[in-house]
């Protein structure tokens, strides 16, 4: 008899740097979050299905946790502590080639009240110089949390994620299909674009300029042959701008060159990019300018509006 279609929601969660957005993309197949080397790059839960004829999984992608300083970490954090309730697993990924286990004790502590079963996913064992020091390093994790089960694996390369795949369907309940076979993520196109722009940053720039900043799509104009957009990049101060812009204004235009390309992949059309570079002091404390960058807010807001105006 063929084996009952299994579904379910799955958080991603974990320490900065753990390689979280880049197990996301691999299970689901495609890039539909930003990865780069610097801490703190996911902002927001970013949501990614991976549909087979055995199931389908929701999977929520969450920022790293860490101690907050801004009202932008703080509503990183509230991001973190949803990843938690109604799911039907959880995934806890940990850099194994730096686990800082201190650190890892620390983060488990968001872990503490939840009754979700907890697969610990032991990542980047690419990395680890000396592969037997993996067995104790699970057996030290274990002592810090009763994990259902150890997956080592890379999401960088995949080796081992077929493991990773059947832990979790081995666990997830009978249920229906939630979204199309093709359906990828619940992300806005604009929202996308404007990851991509801020992905380019990451790369590009110094180690001062990810935490302080962002990027607001401005103006986007769908033409038959071409897409023209427009975006303004957040920085709270006006060296970080400089360094944004760069010598003549090379920087800039690199990192436009640069998302562009990307941009054209996903939308499936010309793009034409102009990106402007604006200091605002301490954005990333201001309500306004949060709620701008959340679109979560933007279309509830656009919900509560177009409720108001209807005459029914």
């Amino acid at each position: 008899m063929a084996s009952e279609y299994r579904s379910g929601f799955v958080s991603i969660l974990g320490r900065p740097n753990a390689g979280k957005s880049t197990l996301l993309n691999t299970l689901v197949g495609e890039k539909i979050a930003i990865v780069s080397d610097k801490p703190q790059t996911t902002r927001t839960t970013v949501q990614g299905v991976l549909t087979t004829p055995q199931g389908q999984v929701i999977f929520l992608d969450t920022p790293g946790i860490h101690k907050t300083d801004t009202q932008l970490n703080k509503r990183m954090m509230d991001a973190v502590r949803s990843g938690l309730d109604a799911r039907d697993l959880l995934l806890y990924v940990v850099d194994a080639s730096r686990p800082d286990l201190e650190k890892q004790r620390q983060a488990l502590e968001f872990l503490a009240h939840t009754e979700t079963p907890v697969v610990l996913v032991l990542n980047k064992v690419d990395r680890m110089p000396d592969k037997r020091e993996l067995l104790p390093l699970i057996e030290r994790c274990l002592e810090l949390y009763p994990f259902e089960e150890p997956v080592p694996l890379s999401a960088l390369t995949g080796d081992n994620l077929e493991a990773l795949h059947k832990v979790i369907f081995s666990r997830l309940p009978e249920g229906p299909q939630y979204f199309p076979d093709d359906y990828l993520t619940d992300q806005p196109e604009r929202f996308l674009v404007a990851e991509l722009i801020r992905e380019k940053i990451l790369l590009l720039t110094r180690a001062e300029i990810p935490h302080s900043v962002a990027v607001l799509i401005e103006q986007w104009e769908d033409k038959p042959k071409l897409t023209r957009i427009s975006a303004t990049i957040l920085v709270e101060r006006s060296g970080q701008k400089a360094i944004v812009i760069g010598a003549g204004g090379e920087m800039l235009k690199r990192i436009g060159t640069e998302a562009r390309t990307e941009i054209e992949t996903l939308l499936g059309a010309k793009v034409f990019l102009e990106l402007f570079a604006k200091v605002s002091e301490r954005w990333r404390d201001k309500p306004s300018i949060l709620n701008e960058l959340d679109w979560r807010v933007q279309l509830a807001a656009k919900a509560t509006v177009e409720k108001s105006a209807d005459p029914a």
